[in-house]
């Protein structure tokens, strides 16, 4: 089964295409769990135990664990642990090295923090992406369009009468020959989701933005997915994690994927009938 098809699996099986980001910052997170290593890993078990049955996947960001060092990324393997066997890990780094060097990254983001799915910066071309697909079990989402206000720097450039965003998606799509590739595209661009939908193939989308950062969620849901006919993964992180800072943020952070899965739920439901 290739990855693309286990990531539908895990949807269809939790009714679910939301992915949590697991963006571990001490300053959210509540007191009584903010002050040691051990409290933030009782935060994570906490929120992946009241939303593992819920969601698709989850997503620590490596920036945050390696903030902490070496402690740190220990931290993150012990978190990685708890998540249900099922349920994927997307680990964020955003690599793009050459070839050599990808190898060795594939190997941590794969074996020793069992990651499913990494994310990949695509600047430097096919050779540095290639390592990360050897595994025909794993997949990449490769950054298309972010949501931060510097992707115009580069990204909408035009290159050949086309946005370089639309490059990416093109080239994506036809390096996914084994169904393990993927886009990044913030919800902050709904209007351009559905271009990159139609170049995208079969690509799953990952979508992050929604809630914090402002992106629409219907929206996203319908772009990203072209009205339920393709593959997305709409991830969310601050909104959840911390839509308490009270004891009891769990049950927070469980109510609003369970709110999320409810308008995308009513949204397919609608799309059905139209």
């Amino acid at each position: 089964m290739s990855a693309a098809s286990e990531l539908k699996e895990i949807q269809d099986k939790h009714n679910s295409m939301i992915c949590v980001g697991l963006d571990l910052d001490r300053k959210r997170i509540p007191k009584a769990y903010a002050a040691s290593l051990k409290g933030m890993y009782d935060f994570a078990v906490k929120i992946i135990e009241a939303t593992g049955d819920i969601v698709c996947a989850y997503k620590p960001n490596l920036a945050f664990f390696l903030e902490m060092g070496p402690e740190g990324l220990s931290l993150l393997e012990k978190i990685v642990k708890k998540i249900p066997p099922q349920v994927k890990v997307i680990l964020d780094g955003k690599f793009g090295d050459i070839g050599n060097t990808a190898t060795h990254y594939a190997t941590a983001v794969f074996e020793r923090f069992r990651a499913d799915w990494v994310t990949l910066n695509p600047y430097m071309g096919y050779d540095s992406i290639r390592p990360f697909l050897e595994d025909k079990s794993k997949g990449a989402f490769i950054l298309c369009l972010t949501s931060n206000s510097g992707s115009r720097d580069f990204q909408m450039m035009h290159v050949a009468n086309k946005p370089m965003y639309l490059h990416v998606a093109d080239r994506v799509a036809y390096w996914n020959k084994e169904q393990n590739l993927g886009l990044v595209v913030g919800a902050t661009h709904p209007e351009k989701l559905d271009e990159i939908r139609e170049s995208a193939g079969d690509c799953p989308i990952l979508i992050p933005g929604v809630g914090a950062q402002g992106g629409d969620l219907e929206k996203s849901v319908l772009s990203g997915t072209g009205k339920f006919r393709k593959l997305a993964v709409i991830n969310v992180s601050r909104s959840v994690i911390y839509a308490s800072e009270e004891e009891g943020f769990e049950k927070a952070a469980r109510a609003e994927v369970e709110r999320m899965n409810g308008v995308i739920r009513a949204l397919k439901a609608e799309q059905t009938k139209s």
